[in-house]
């Protein structure tokens, strides 16, 4: 099982709480955390051999945040 890695512009529990709607829709529920105590603010999708890349990216998109594959 691959574990996917993003570098975002999520900065806080706020922005966090703006996304996670997207997120669920697109990597499921409780399926994803983002580390912002990261300077790089890295989001981690563990055993996503289902997802790909380009899918989380366009679902941070639509909440308005950038996220690049790491």
């Amino acid at each position: 099982m691959e574990t996917l890695q993003f570098k975002t512009t999520i900065k806080c529990s706020g922005c966090i709480e703006k996304v996670t709607p997207y997120l669920n829709e697109t990597v499921g529920e409780n399926n994803w955390e983002v580390d912002l105590q990261n300077p790089q603010k890295v989001l981690t999708i563990p055993g996503s051999d289902q997802i790909k890349s380009s899918e989380v990216v366009d679902a941070l998109a639509k909440a308005g945040y950038k996220a690049e594959k790491i």
